[in-house]
């Protein structure tokens, strides 16, 4: 099982995405909502991780500055998910900084790192992933581990464009999806888990 397995989720969409922004950038409003389609879904996934029931609010907040800066974008498809995911994180810790919530450790517990683990628990949590359980779970892990699932597997980010996203090197933010997917899985085949209070990602217990 390599680092560098994810798969791109929304990768097949690239083409039209970047078609549709290009469009939307000369004035073209069913362009715009086109491309709006194709991002929301992964953005708002990601934004949940992030700030939990008020993702929506966030993403709002988000898509009103993507609509006013959008002429002021350069780019292909995938291009447009990574500078949507930067403007979305930038909204979500400024309303985390308004909620005065204070950021989780980042610490890594290796003995919980080094499980034993079937060859499969990766796939299990990828696909896993799109359900609201999942996302409670992803928002558990540690803050550099469960941003990076979000942006590589919800989002559907490449390592180089996650990385500029959270201002980070390609090889760590893929060592840090890495680990929190192999935690993610774990906790997803352990007998007897059962859903956490639901908590915004940087929140402490």
């Amino acid at each position: 099982m390599g680092q560098g397995r994810e798969p791109r989720r929304g990768q097949a969409y690239d083409g039209e995405l970047g078609a549709a922004v290009a469009r939307a950038q000369e004035g073209d409003e069913a362009a715009f909502a086109v491309a709006y389609r194709i991002v929301q879904p992964g953005l708002l996934g990601y934004l949940r991780g992030i700030v939990g029931d008020d993702a929506e609010d966030v993403a709002s907040d988000a898509w009103l500055e993507i609509a006013r800066d959008l002429r002021r974008f350069k780019g292909d498809g995938a291009g447009f998910r990574g500078w949507t995911a930067t403007i979305a994180r930038h909204r979500a810790l400024d309303h985390l900084r308004r909620q005065k919530v204070r950021p989780r450790s980042a610490a890594l517990e290796q003995d919980v790192l080094e499980l034993p683990g079937t060859h499969n628990t990766y796939d299990q949590a990828l696909e896993a992933l799109s359900t609201e359980r999942a996302l409670e779970l992803v928002r558990s892990l540690p803050r550099d581990q469960a941003e990076a699932v979000l942006l590589r597997i919800v989002v559907g980010l490449d390592g180089p464009a996650a990385a500029r996203v959270l201002g980070k090197r390609p090889g760590a933010v893929r060592t840090a999806a890495h680990r929190g997917l192999k935690r993610l899985a774990a906790r997803l085949v352990a007998p007897g888990v059962t859903n956490e209070d639901p908590r915004t990602l940087g929140e402490s217990k």
